[in-house]
């Protein structure tokens, strides 16, 4: 009996095992986007959105994808799901947030289509509608695009070279030519004339509110100062 009792509980402690060599098993996780996200356009868009804003404020080169993820609330895996490097991230902005914006200037520069002085003053309106409703634009542009070392500015080049831009610079070329245009107007310069006419008082003014001596000033007073210098400064010789 007592050789019984201890050959049942030599095959009981045989199958027990103890806890220090019990092994936790966890199924590796599956290729696809992390759990616990939101929706894939949405959390895509806000990374987008994110990454445009932290570029503005503290420039390319300083902010790594890390900080990105920070801002917006995810893991660094989160994001890399999405894009892969900080070049993908670049080519994804210039694609849909840069490019469809430079396109649609170009567009309203047509040789044969408006009066030149309403087109001009149009191009005007647009960049301070996107500059209101995007705030992340005029520091941005002025940071990453018009510097010739900008990030931006040598990724735009490199995918789309500068037809588009070639293209506004021709079309005001050739209305000046038919007597539309105000002939001692640079063709080059009238993309930059417009941005410091919009973009640089735009940033000016919203630092004024710190000084009682300064007006009270807005987008749309911005915009009717550019409006009306452009009108009396771009049309042609009377």
């Amino acid at each position: 009996m007592a050789v019984d009792m201890v050959a049942r509980n030599a095959d009981k402690s045989a199958l027990r095992t103890p806890r220090s060599r019990v092994k936790r098993q966890i199924e590796p996780r599956r290729p696809g986007r992390p759990t616990g996200a939101v929706s894939g356009p949405e959390q895509r868009n806000r990374l987008l959105d994110t990454a445009l804003a932290l570029f503005a404020k503290q420039g390319i080169v300083d902010t790594p994808l890390s900080a990105i993820a920070r801002e917006a609330g995810v893991t660094p895996a989160m994001l890399h799901y999405y894009f892969k490097t900080r070049d993908q991230l670049l080519d994804v902005l210039i694609d849909e947030r840069i490019q469809p914006r430079r396109i649609a200037v170009s567009e309203m520069f047509k040789m044969d289509e408006g009066e030149p002085v309403t087109v001009i003053t149009r191009l005007a309106e647009k960049m301070m509608q996107t500059a209101t409703e995007h705030p992340w634009f005029p520091s941005l542009w002025m940071r990453e695009v018009f510097s010739d070392n900008g990030v931006l500015r040598q990724r735009i080049i490199k995918r789309y070279g500068k037809l588009h831009h070639q293209g506004a610079i021709d079309c005001i070329a050739h209305w000046q030519a038919e007597g539309r245009l105000n002939p001692d107007i640079e063709p080059a310069l009238v993309f930059i004339s417009i941005l410091g006419l919009t973009i640089m008082p735009l940033i000016a003014v919203s630092s004024w509110h710190t000084d009682p001596s300064r007006p009270t000033l807005g987008a749309s007073d911005v915009a009717r100062h550019a409006v009306a210098l452009l009108s009396n400064g771009v049309g042609p010789k009377r």
